[in-house]
């Protein structure tokens, strides 16, 4: 299943860093949740801006990497209530497993190896 575009994906990375900055002003989350959110959104925001996917800003990482790395980052959502022991606050649970399920879709859905077989060089601005 490969339906979103690397620059699609980018949109959605964008949108997920400013949901993970934002949910827990707007959930009103516990301490630890709310470490964890913003850990989790600076950190997908340094591999977003690292990417090399059109929306990336030095484009450093591979995109293939850059899905492994959202993988793992996915999975890291899900585990998080019962890692850093907040599986008790229902509101934080509940948008991290949530988070994690819509993470790992999105990296399923994504095309990873659009253009690297047929493009020697990075995206440029424009997408070529």
């Amino acid at each position: 299943m490969t339906l979103l575009s690397p620059r699609h994906h980018g949109y959605i990375d964008y949108a997920a860093v400013a949901l993970l900055a934002l949910a827990p002003l707007a959930l009103r989350f516990g301490a630890v949740p709310t470490s964890v959110c913003y850990v989790t959104a600076l950190a997908h925001l340094v591999v977003t801006l690292l990417s090399d996917h059109p929306l990336g800003a030095a484009r450093k990482i591979p995109f293939a990497v850059h899905g492994a790395l959202e993988f793992s980052l996915g999975v890291g959502l899900l585990a998080s209530p019962w890692l850093f022991g907040f599986s008790d606050e229902v509101p934080a649970r509940a948008f991290f497993v949530v988070g994690g399920i819509g993470l790992l879709i999105v990296v399923l859905a994504t095309r990873y190896t659009a253009g690297v077989i047929s493009r020697p060089a990075p995206y440029d601005r424009y997408d070529r």
